[in-house]
């Protein structure tokens, strides 16, 4: 969960609330200033980078840097939340975004994805996502279900979404906006039933998330879809 800027301030030393202020307003100055066609690419480039280098001697604007080092100022424990402020005060675009994203660790790619539903960005940060859901790191799929994922992903993008958290044991509760768009999803249904089944056929048992998910699909008024099979017991 990321923790605001006046829960921060409460709980980091002096040294780092420093830090966090220098960094907050170099983002703040970046915003500021006009933006250009290449700030809206989708990735960095020759041309987003080029863009930077005449009001900065990096190739990057300088709260991007202060952005990798967040961790070690501010201690992982509030890495996630000042990323966040970070993006939020450089209203980054998806050029920012993106280059954050294909460039940092995974703990930094997590920050992207928590923060992107708090971003100018409509649909275009779609394939960050994506990215994420392909992945194996669970940190990664948790954070790309959020808020973000919720509002842009497509029908059939966001069942396998759903989906994904259930093969990488993911609870269902990171999934964002679950029962609105699982309401009356028959497809959904189908899907998860096929699972349920699946696993019932390999004497596994079924997950209590699944069943959650598949009461979420039955029409309000009506009852929840049974699941193919009675599930197997983990003794049995």
């Amino acid at each position: 969960m990321l923790t605001s800027r006046e829960e921060l301030d409460a709980e980091l030393g002096e040294a780092a609330r420093a830090w966090l202020d220098a960094a907050l307003a170099e983002a703040a100055d970046d915003a500021a200033r006009p933006q250009t066609a290449a700030d809206d690419a989708p990735h960095s480039g020759a041309a987003a980078d080029a863009s930077r280098t005449a009001a900065s001697p990096y190739a990057s604007p300088s709260w991007e840097l202060r952005y990798a080092a967040a961790g070690r100022h501010c201690g992982q424990r509030h890495a996630d939340s000042v990323r966040s402020l970070l993006l939020v005060e450089a209203r980054a675009p998806l050029a920012s975004v993106s280059r954050l994203y294909d460039q940092g660790t995974a703990a930094e790619r997590r920050a992207v994805l928590l923060t992107l539903h708090l971003l100018d960005l409509g649909d275009t940060a779609l394939p960050l996502v994506e990215d994420a859901l392909r992945a194996n790191d669970t940190r990664l799929v948790a954070a790309a279900v959020g808020p973000y994922a919720a509002e842009h992903l497509a029908p059939h993008a966001w069942r396998h979404a759903v989906l994904k958290c259930l093969f990488t044991e993911v609870p269902v509760a990171a999934v964002a906006r679950l029962a609105d768009r699982a309401r009356g999803d028959t497809e959904l249904a189908r899907m998860l039933t096929d699972f349920a089944a699946e696993r019932t056929a390999a004497g596994r048992p079924v997950p209590e998330d699944l069943r959650t998910a598949l009461a979420l699909t039955a029409p309000a008024g009506h009852p929840a879809p049974p699941t193919a099979a009675p599930a197997p017991t983990e003794e049995s």
